[in-house]
């Protein structure tokens, strides 16, 4: 445990208990004697969690509270008073305050109070930290999205989109079965090289695969049907004997 500590307490004995008891607990303690010092050392510091007297030299605790909630509104504020009015507390609270102690305070009382404020600063901060997190995996995703759906394959009139599964020839909507689409995808990524009937059908069907290769005629017949039939010119060709080549020129 080593959360950082700010007591603003202007009564000697009271901020000597309460330094001694905290760093028994294992915290790390700053005093300050006044609200112009109080503010001092809030400014000088990163501070886990601050306890601060309402009855100060000076700068009045609620004035502190203020200030320090214009600058930061996370910080952990416990106000000690000895007064038990409902007006101090709604004003205190009002302002941002996250618990009141009354005085003359129990230790172990204040202690559990201390490592409760601690509790709900950090699960606080522990869902900051996650939403952040979902909010950049979010705009990474819609990024990815945006970066597929701006990327076309081309070759000659023939436009293809991914992230979108828009087919296009000259300007003219083309409608791709999933597995037509996919060949499609495929051949124009590998433009321009001699692909077998083995290569298609382990990069379309995939591995497992265990059918006739013959289906590759079957489906690049149905895509160049599609695709090259009332276009020019052609772009997808025969190899005899080896497969089938995507490219603007026989």
């Amino acid at each position: 445990m080593n959360e950082a500590v700010l007591v603003i307490e202007d009564e000697p004995k009271i901020a000597r208990l309460l330094e001694l008891e905290l760093q028994y607990e294992g915290y790390q303690v700053t005093k300050a004697g006044s609200g112009t010092e109080g503010l001092e050392r809030y400014s000088e510091g990163q501070w886990d969690l601050i306890l601060l007297d309402i009855m100060l030299p000076g700068l009045s605790g609620i004035e502190v509270l203020r200030r320090i909630r214009a600058r930061d509104a996370v910080v952990p504020i416990l106000m000690l008073t000895a007064k038990d009015s409902v007006e101090d507390k709604v004003s205190g609270l009002d302002l941002g305050a996250n618990d009141y102690i009354t005085k003359p305070f129990q230790i172990e009382e204040l202690l559990a109070r201390v490592r409760a404020a601690l509790r709900l600063a950090a699960a606080a901060s522990a869902r900051k930290t996650v939403h952040a997190l979902e909010q950049e995996a979010e705009q990474g995703t819609s990024d990815q999205l945006q970066e597929a759906q701006e990327e076309w394959l081309t070759a000659a009139g023939l436009k293809l989109n991914e992230g979108t599964r828009e087919v296009f020839r000259d300007g003219q909507a083309i409608e791709l079965t999933p597995r037509e689409f996919d060949l499609l995808v495929y051949m124009l990524r590998n433009q321009r090289q001699v692909l077998s009937r083995d290569q298609i059908v382990q990069s379309v069907w995939g591995y497992d695969y265990y059918g006739d290769t013959n289906v590759v005629d079957v489906y690049i017949r149905y895509v160049r049907k599609k695709v090259d039939n009332g276009f020019t010119p052609p772009l997808i060709h025969t190899v005899r004997g080896v497969g089938y080549v995507l490219k603007e020129q026989s």
